[in-house]
């Protein structure tokens, strides 16, 4: 069974896209990650997999997310890396085989991308999808491994690389995907 967990924050002014919004503004920065929220779904969509959707803060219905092709959860713990780890962990514990996660900052991402990380997970223990800041757009692997949760210092250029060095200690192995640009800023988004 191949579970997909998308991270998105809830889309209230204010609260998202903060770095975006220094630049454009609250209201611009909430038009432009609803234009990403939409991209995301539609390339959730695109691949064969149970897809779990993770809000930040409380859970909406009737929303933009169908139920009937979204089960829906809320993040919990504090740090990044602890909410992905509990996701992670909740995904195999109710039977997955391999587990894949993004977030809703890669417009560049594609059903038929998601489908070539699960099926390198046949191959490989990891999956990673780099981007140019040092961060990721995807993980995924095919048991729990937590310590690639642990001791990362989370939205920093050394994200991907210290990923990489925790999977290695653990004597797993791994497979790369394409680089991508995410978007966090507003030459970031200007320059998709």
């Amino acid at each position: 069974m191949n579970t997909l967990l998308i991270f998105i924050r809830n889309p209230q002014l204010g609260k998202v896209k903060t770095r975006l919004a220094r630049t454009v503004g609250d209201e611009e920065a909430l038009r432009i990650y609803r234009i990403l929220l939409e991209k995301t779904r539609t390339t959730a969509l695109g691949v064969q997999a149970e897809r779990w959707l993770f809000y930040s803060d409380f859970i909406e219905k009737n929303d933009d997310w169908p139920e009937a092709d979204f089960s829906k959860k809320i993040q919990t713990n504090d740090d990044l890396g602890g909410r992905m780890e509990q996701a992670f962990r909740t995904a195999f514990e109710a039977g997955a085989k391999k587990a894949v996660i993004i977030g809703s900052d890669c417009p560049e991402l594609t059903g038929r991308l998601l489908q070539t990380a699960f099926d390198k997970l046949d191959e490989a223990d990891f999956v990673l999808g780099p981007v140019p800041d040092g961060g990721y757009y995807l993980l995924g692997m095919k048991e729990l491994e937590p310590s690639v949760f642990h001791d990362i210092e989370w939205s920093t250029e050394t994200v991907h690389a210290r990923t990489l060095e925790k999977i290695q200690a653990a004597g797993n192995s791994y497979a790369l995907l394409p680089l991508l640009s995410d978007v966090d800023t507003e030459a970031d988004w200007l320059a998709l």
